[in-house]
């Protein structure tokens, strides 16, 4: 990989993020009926390669089963408004009305409430009883204290996810999650994340982890990148994290790691971009806080921007477009890629010639500057 030089004292390395790239045609095409975009990771297949972030303006239990339905898995985030209080939804739509100025105070306030135990079991109980698969995500911080609950609850996926998590996390304040140890000894399979490098991936996968997160502020609601100066190109981000898995994959002796794209996903395109680059399954967020179901009405936060010392995020307006059902498989009334994302993933691969995702990995790609 190519580096450049910033000054007499710095040099750095040239990436790229998924608008850098495009996708090459191949000599053969196919019908986008003969595509297939199923994926499975441990016992659980699913019909589409889309996790819903873990953000309160985009999964509630609802919209949770309501995606599971579609084929996808809708991540509830334990931290959140749905396991902080019995009814949510004055609170929802309070933060919808906040002026700009008040929004992020008043976030930290209603966000102050304490996790509940019996809600996170509650909110696990209630999609499971849907018949669809149960995926739950919990901070490396708060993993230590309610994974039991969890477990017991009957979570299919367990998701821990982070701004950035690390296999080798330094305090001399508190015992560090163990990440080996813990997914050495729990029976449902862990996705943990994210990281955007070669090595910090290679790390995370020597845990056990079914599946790692790639990714680091790069989502719309994020502000990460103006408040630390911390950013991810995506395209080189995921290409890295493919090879730490290739790589791992002769290590162990044929263990099969996932690499999902955590961020960088706005519109159709990129779904495509990120698995042609080695992902198996992206996760989103803004894109589905636009779908009329979701909780957020047409606004999309995360977790960064109620943040008690420093926010890191932002609540921003994304509209609504359409149903779960029209952004994710149509059909779509509109041509920005903002509606369809599953059609637009066959039709790319059958412009191509690929007939499903492990094939797709290995699609020609071109730099765009």
């Amino acid at each position: 990989m190519s580096e450049v030089e910033i000054g007499r004292g710095k040099r750095g390395r040239t990436a790229y993020s998924f608008e850098d790239i495009a996708i090459v045609p191949s000599r053969r095409t196919r019908d986008p009926e003969e595509v297939s975009v199923a994926w499975q990771i441990d016992a659980y297949r699913f019909e589409i390669p889309v996790l819903a972030a873990p953000m309160d303006s985009v999964v509630s239990p609802a919209t949770a089963i309501a995606l599971g339905r579609l084929g996808g898995v809708g991540v509830l985030d334990l931290e959140g408004l749905w396991t902080r209080y019995e009814d949510p939804e004055p609170l929802l739509a309070e933060i919808v009305a906040l002026d700009d100025t008040k929004v992020t105070r008043r976030m930290q306030e209603i966000y102050e409430a304490p996790v509940r135990p019996d809600l996170v079991a509650q909110r696990i109980a209630e999609v499971r009883a849907a018949g669809v698969t149960a995926a739950a995500a919990l901070s490396p911080q708060r993993t230590a204290q309610l994974w039991k609950t969890v477990v017991d609850a009957g979570v299919d996926l367990f998701v821990i996810r982070g701004t950035t998590v690390s296999a080798e996390h330094v305090s001399s304040r508190t015992e560090p999650l163990n990440l080996k140890q813990f997914i050495y000894e729990l029976d449902v399979p862990v996705i943990v994340g994210g990281c955007a490098t070669y090595q910090a991936a290679l790390h995370l996968m020597r845990t056990g982890a079914a599946g790692v997160l790639v990714g680091f502020g790069g989502g719309s609601s994020h502000t990460t990148r103006s408040v630390l100066g911390v950013s991810v190109p995506m395209a080189s981000a995921v290409a890295d994290v493919h090879a730490a898995r290739r790589d791992y994959l002769d290590e162990s002796g044929g263990r099969y790691v996932h690499v999902i794209a955590d961020g960088g996903v706005g519109r159709s395109g990129d779904v495509s971009k990120a698995i042609a680059c080695g992902a198996d399954a992206v996760m989103m967020g803004s894109p589905l806080a636009r779908a009329t179901e979701s909780p957020g009405r047409g606004f999309h936060w995360g977790s960064e921007a109620h943040h008690g010392e420093l926010p890191r995020g932002q609540r921003v307006a994304v509209g609504t477009i359409g149903s779960l059902q029209e952004i994710l498989c149509g059909p779509s009334r509109l041509s920005d890629g903002s509606m369809n994302f599953v059609g637009a993933l066959r039709r790319a691969m059958a412009t191509t010639g690929y007939s499903d995702l492990k094939e797709f990995q290995r699609v020609e790609v071109t730099v765009l500057r």
